[in-house]
């Protein structure tokens, strides 16, 4: 069993190829006549299997990293390994297929196509899949609403659905392409409590059912709660990584030598 986590020279793990690699990276925007440190060498592993909080306060670059994980951003210097390919370089539309097959999404503000009925929306990522045919793309939509609760619900459209039956639907559409993580920026900001706390079972569910591997950007306590892995960022940099174990919450902020738990 893997419990990577790794900040520099500092490791918490028990070594296996993590799913993700993000080494010494930084970013940086331009505004105006200035350049913008969005984040400052991130050295992280991210393992496979694990329910991961990326967490910290707003502008403190959390949503960055998440995109670049994503492959919707580049970032300026460093490297990025996603699966065992090498992303450093390339552009989002060069990595548009990675995207597609091996990363889901699921956003605060759902971002389901309104036209759409619940079913369709799901149904949305596999029609750029020519090798699956028009009735396993139902099967498929099926087996999700039913997964995430909404059997029955499939000919609603977003407008006809709350706003925890529309974060399930997006939940449903990150997960039908059987991606390897599933990628969440604060899905619980637009949903009272009550409902955000269901949400966030439903995925701890799936991720220990199915063994996905989930992301989050966060501010939520909630959400760190849930979580097996927590990164805390801020200013750009990470300043604290945490490994639960069976009864605890071993907590790190540096360290010059690698450490083990076991």
């Amino acid at each position: 069993m893997t419990l990577g986590l790794y900040y520099g020279g500092f490791a918490l793990t028990l070594m296996s190829e993590p799913l993700v690699r993000v080494e010494n990276v930084s970013k940086r925007y331009r505004l105006g006549d200035q350049y913008v440190s969005a984040l400052s060498r991130i050295t992280l592993n991210v393992e496979d299997g694990v329910f991961l909080a990326i967490a910290g306060p707003s502008g403190s670059g959390k949503s960055t990293l998440l995109n670049l994980i994503g492959c919707i951003d580049t970032p300026t210097s460093g490297r990025i390994v996603i699966d065992g390919r090498d992303v450093t370089g390339r552009t989002p539309d060069q990595l548009a297929e990675l995207r597609a097959r091996s990363i889901g999404f699921i956003f605060q503000t759902f971002n389901l196509l309104p036209v759409l009925s619940a079913s369709e929306n799901v149904e949305y990522p596999l029609l750029q899949f020519r090798e699956v045919s028009r009735q396993e793309r139902t099967t498929r939509v099926e087996e999700m609403l039913e997964l995430v609760g909404l059997g029955g619900h499939g000919h609603h459209r977003p407008n006809e659905l709350s706003g925890g039956q529309r974060q399930r639907v997006a939940i449903a559409r990150a997960l039908v392409t059987r991606p390897r993580i599933v990628l969440a920026d604060e899905p619980t900001a637009n949903l009272d409590s009550k409902t955000g706390e269901g949400i966030l079972q439903l995925m701890r569910d799936i991720n220990r059912l199915h063994k996905t591997t989930f992301v989050f950007s966060t501010h939520d306590k909630k959400v760190v709660a849930k979580a097996d892995r927590l990164v805390r960022i801020e200013d750009g940099r990470i300043r604290r990584l945490g490994v639960r174990t069976d009864t605890r919450w071993v907590l790190v902020r540096g360290a010059p030598t690698a450490r083990r738990v076991n």
